[in-house]
């Protein structure tokens, strides 16, 4: 792998927040925990690179909480996104002997992947069993939960054959990674689209496909209800969308948690949102969360 396929992140300050409420090894929907248990700060040097094979695992369960329980082989999923040894990026820890000793203990296990950035062609790869149970997957979600309209739309978009395709955008991190770390990965990766592209490779996209997760507050003694995005981003990119539709995931998480939880006395139901985006308006779209994440 060349040096140019590796990217310093910065010094990302994990924030491990002590959760009372979580009784074990489940987070939110009901899976392992997206983050570090304790209530100290840890500091670690993080870096985008290209994602190998000894990647598989880390990338399927990132995938597998995205997912939850739809029948969508999320291993052959992460061979595919390897495959790609042209597009996308994995965020690592940095390799440094001289970390300090807090970094290197049981807290992080060695070779953990910490999130993953890329793009698969849902027009090119549709005869891949993976895509194709993502692609059905999406349908069945839209003809349960979308707006006519809305099915519509993406029927049409799944039916393209020619250029430009779908691409469905993977944007998965842990939990307690901030969000200003999707910038640079969201750049590096529109470079490899164009790179990938002036090499005549099947990266031209129309349309990006964007699933995102949040919580929802629900609506209780005259609140409205107040939804809460996992990354920070997709709020702004839940409104630059072309369209969307959500679902709950309530039912798709384990027993245990039942998919609901309390925060303030107010039930949080765990949801789902497709979002279409204009692939012509990624570049500005990095630029919007740049200004969102700065508050500007």
């Amino acid at each position: 792998m060349s040096a140019s396929k590796r990217k310093n992140l910065n010094d990302m300050e994990v924030d491990q927040k002590d959760d009372d409420s979580s009784s074990s090894d489940e987070d939110k929907d009901g899976l392992h925990p997206d983050a570090y248990t304790g209530n100290e700060e840890v500091q670690i040097d993080f870096e985008g690179r290209t994602p190998v094979d000894p990647d598989t695992e880390g990338i399927s369960q990132l995938l597998q909480r995205l997912f939850l329980r739809a029948q969508i082989n999320c291993n052959q999923m992460a061979d595919l996104i390897i495959a790609q040894n042209n597009v996308g990026s994995v965020i690592c820890q940095v390799d440094d002997d001289e970390l300090e000793s807090e970094t290197d203990d049981d807290m992080v296990e060695e070779g953990t992947v910490f999130g993953i950035t890329s793009v698969v062609n849902l027009s090119t790869k549709k005869d891949q069993p993976c895509v194709s149970q993502l692609r059905t997957y999406l349908l069945e979600r839209a003809k349960s939960y979308a707006p006519e309209p809305v099915l519509e739309q993406l029927s049409n978009l799944l039916d393209i054959e020619d250029p430009p395709h779908l691409g469905f955008l993977i944007n998965e991190r842990f939990i307690n990674i901030p969000a200003q770390i999707c910038v640079p990965l969201f750049d590096n990766l529109k470079m490899e689209i164009d790179h990938a592209k002036s090499k005549k490779m099947k990266f031209h996209f129309g349309t990006l496909l964007l699933l995102v997760k949040f919580f929802r507050k629900e609506a209780k003694k005259g609140k409205p209800a107040e939804d809460n995005y996992t990354n920070a981003e997709d709020e702004l990119l839940s409104e630059k969308a072309k369209f969307s539709f959500e679902w709950s995931v309530a039912s798709e998480c384990d027993t245990g948690m039942s998919g609901h939880w309390l925060e303030d006395d107010a039930v949080m139901t765990p949801y789902r949102k497709l979002l279409a985006l204009d692939a012509k308006q990624f570049p500005q779209l990095i630029k919007d969360i740049q200004s969102f994440i700065n508050n500007e």
